[in-house]
């Protein structure tokens, strides 16, 4: 069966993607919310992080493997 791809980004995924912990990761994603406007229980997609960082979306899927 065929894994739907994700569309929000995880704490785990910024600190592989950045290269750094999750504590810091957790951080930039909470900048992000209130940049974007969201509430703490709301997501950040991938194309919201690739936005906020000026990096490629692609890319970062692909480092994410999907």
């Amino acid at each position: 069966m065929k894994q739907p791809k994700r569309i929000c980004i995880y704490p785990k995924d910024v600190s592989e993607i950045l290269g750094k912990s999750i504590k810091h990761a957790e951080r930039l994603l909470r900048t992000i919310r209130d940049a974007l406007g969201k509430e703490s229980h709301q997501y950040v997609s991938f194309k919201e992080f690739a936005d906020y960082t000026g990096l490629d979306e692609g890319e970062i899927r692909e480092r994410c493997g999907w």
